[in-house]
Order: structure tokens, then sequence, then C-alpha cells
């Protein structure tokens, strides 16, 4: 195990966990075997990355913050970071649009299989409409508002509220800015070897990594509905993932346009992180192993990654956006809706916002859709329809959510010359013991 690469111990794990899992269901006890005695550690090794997020968050943007030692720098590069997200996110829900439109997967769908589906899954759906109504009942301006919170170590405790311990560093990190260098010292000595302690503990973690995702994966199968709706909802999925292909695609592009990079340079640097954003569904909990494979192998400088990347795992969800823009148009047609272009317009502003509103956890991207069926008026009781596949396609979404983090990153970097050399030359040696 110790001589193969990091992405390819996970990949075997993953391949492990799927026949281990279909291995179990031909026993009859093999379904509760895997529930009881090997999904535990896969919530074990997610929950442990977890755990490290927030102060990964905390140590590294203060850190970079307070080293950019002017206020300008970080304006400038704010910004950008800002614009580029903005753009991919609209770029992936015109994508989203364009397959659904010309493949019209809805009419796929008949009317014993629609209702089938909306049975099965009705529970599901009522609880993240509930979920979305509440949120759509606040105020214009409650974004910004929850952005700022009243306590930060209230904000730290729970991993939803990302932005608000975002808002907190890049304050404090200002603060370092603005007080003399000789005051400021310490604290940024203490922040500099509180981050590298977080990047050793990542580290640690990733030696577990193919034994989480199999337990993961394992997990996924035994607790997967009958195949007979999956196969009724074939088409749409083949959009989506189809979609999210392009998406890969297009960040590829950017990367070797702006920044020079080969493909290969790119994708074998950021792919441990991508099977684990596969397995986890959570930009969230893959964003520890996004930092560190962005700086020791993509060779961005930590000042950039410590500032786009904690962003971009909050607000950069361009393989949600894709999703919602192709599940609102496959339900309007599972349903006999035609959407006018301006409806589907209206599509692209909300599913772009509403990407920027999902939590970085699983499933969060369910909630927001609603929002964007509410506006475009189709039906939110065909939520159901989707759910069936939605565990499997969120795995999916999520890969391109860290990959276009990835591709950002290394862009912004290359805007303020601060793109170089990998630091780690052998892609695994910080992975062995």
């Amino acid at each position: 195990m110790k001589k193969l690469a990091l992405h390819w111990k996970i990949l075997l794990g993953m391949g492990l966990g799927v026949a281990f899992a279909f291995l179990m269901l031909t026993f009859p006890f093999g379904k509760q075997f895997v529930i009881d005695w090997i999904k535990p550690f896969g919530s074990i090794f997610i929950k442990s990355l977890k755990l490290i997020a927030v102060p990964l968050i905390l140590a590294s943007l203060i850190k970079g913050v307070s080293d950019l030692k002017d206020i300008s720098k970080l304006s400038r590069m704010g910004g950008r970071t800002i614009a580029v997200y903005v753009v991919t996110t609209i770029l992936a829900v015109t994508i989203g649009l364009a397959i659904v439109n010309i493949v019209k997967p809805g009419s796929y769908i008949d009317e014993q299989t629609r209702m089938e589906l909306m049975e099965s899954s009705k529970d599901k759906a009522a609880s993240k409409i509930s979920a979305a109504h509440q949120q759509k009942a606040t105020g214009p301006l409650q974004a910004l508002e929850d952005l700022v919170p009243s306590n930060i170590f209230a904000a730290a405790s729970n991993n939803r509220n990302m932005l608000q311990v975002i808002f907190f560093a890049i304050f404090f990190g200002i603060g370092l800015i603005l007080i003399p260098e000789d005051k400021a010292k310490p604290v940024k000595q203490f922040f500099d070897s509180f981050n590298e302690v977080i990047l050793k503990m990542i580290d640690l973690i990733m030696l577990a990594a193919p034994f989480g995702v199999f337990a993961l994966l394992a997990a996924l199968i035994v607790e997967s509905p009958s195949l007979a709706l999956f196969k009724a909802l074939g088409m749409y999925a083949l959009c989506v993932v189809v979609g999210l292909m392009i998406m890969i695609g297009v960040y590829v592009l950017f990367v070797v346009l702006y920044t020079k990079k080969s493909p290969q340079f790119f994708l074998k640097g950021i792919s441990p992180a991508q099977l684990l954003a596969f397995s986890t569904s959570s930009s969230a909990a893959t964003l520890p192993v996004t930092m560190e494979r962005v700086e020791e192998h993509l060779g961005v400088e930590r000042e950039v990654t410590s500032f786009v990347l904690p962003i971009g795992a909050t607000i950069n969800m361009d393989g949600t956006s894709l999703y919602q823009a192709v599940a609102a148009v496959f339900i309007a047609q599972a349903f006999g809706m035609d959407l006018s272009l301006g409806v589907q317009l209206g599509i692209i502003a909300t599913a772009t916002l509403a990407s920027i509103g999902s939590a970085a956890v699983p499933g969060a991207g369910m909630v927001m859709l609603v929002i964007v069926l509410a506006q475009a008026g189709i039906p939110e009781a065909g939520l159901a329809l989707i759910f069936a596949v939605d565990r499997p396609l969120d795995m999916c979404r999520t890969v391109v959510n860290v990959t276009g983090d990835a591709a950002v990153t290394m862009m912004v970097a290359k805007s303020v010359n601060k793109l170089g050399d990998p630091k780690v030359k052998n892609w695994d040696d910080n992975y062995q013991v």
C-alpha cells in the first residue's frame, strides 16, 4: 500500500468498498452488518475532517490576510476571487440548461413512474420544502446580517457557519495589519505554528483515507433504493453527470490557458481532494485536503490558498448550481411544463444566488433547489422525483465544486504573481509514516 500514490489508494478503497457491499447484500444479515459495523468508520473519517475545518480556516486565513501587509492587496485579491467565482457559476448554470433542453430527460418519465417516485419520497421532499420556506421568509438583507457573528465561539461550533468564521478571520487579520508590526509579531507567530500543526493533523488523517472511503461507499451501496427507480431517472442523471464533466473540462481549459500548467499537472495535484469530495459529498469536509493539495502540489502560495479556498468552499458551488438548473427544467418537463426563455434566465440568476447560499455540507443544495423551483413557478412537490438519485449526484457535484475552487485559486494566484512550483516533488511524501 505504501508505494501507491494517495489517489490510487483512495480509488482502491472505493472499489473494494463497493465490491464488499454487493458481496454482503447476498447474505440476509449483510445490510445490517455494514450499517452497524462498517458505516461508523466512514462517519468517524468525515467527522475527523470536519473537526479541523474551522481551526484550519481561522489559522490559515488570519495568517494569509496579515501576511499581505497591505489592505489594498486584500481588496484586489478579494475582488478578483468573487468575480471569477460568479462567472464560473453563471457558466455552470448555462451549461446545465443547454444540456437539459437538448436531451429533455423529463419526457422519459411516464405517469406511473412519476407517481411511484413521488410517493416513495414525499416525506423527504416535505422536510426540504419546509426548510426552504423558512429561508424564503427572511428579509432581503438577512444573508448580509447572518454574515456577522454575535459570538465567534458559537459560530465556530457549527460548520454551517463558515461564512461567519471567515468574516471574523478576515476582520482579525485586518486588525493585525493595522497595528504596529512588533505588537502583531507574537500573534502571527502563534497562528503560523498553529497552522502547521493543523496541516500535520491533515497528513495523519489522510493515512486513514482509503479505509474511510471504503466504509462510506459500502454504506452508500447497501442503503441505496431499488434499481428500478434508478433506471427511471437514468436520463436525468446522465444530463447532470455530462454537464459536470463538461464543467471540469472548462476548469482544465482555464488553468491551461491562464496559468500555462498542463491538464495532467492540475488533475494529478487535485485528484485526492476530488476523490474525498466524491466520498464525503461535503466541500467543507474536503477543505483541509484541498488547501494542502493546492498549496503543496499545485504551487499556490499560502496567502492565496488561505484566502481564496475557504471562501470558495462556502460560496462557489458550480456543481450545485448546474444540478439545480438541470433538476428544475427536468421537473418542469416531467409535469409537461414548457419554460420560456425569460423563466430560464430567471433560473440562471436564482441558481447563481442560491448556490452562494448553499451550506458546504451534504444535501444542502436540495433545500436551495426549492427556492429555484418557486421562482420559476415549478411545482415544489416535484422535488420527490429526484430524491432516488440525489445522493450519488451530490457526490459528483461536490467533485466539481472542489475542482472549481482549486482552478480559481490557481488563476487568482497567477494574477497576483503567487503561483510557483510545487513544494512536494514526490506526490505522496507527506502521507508516509
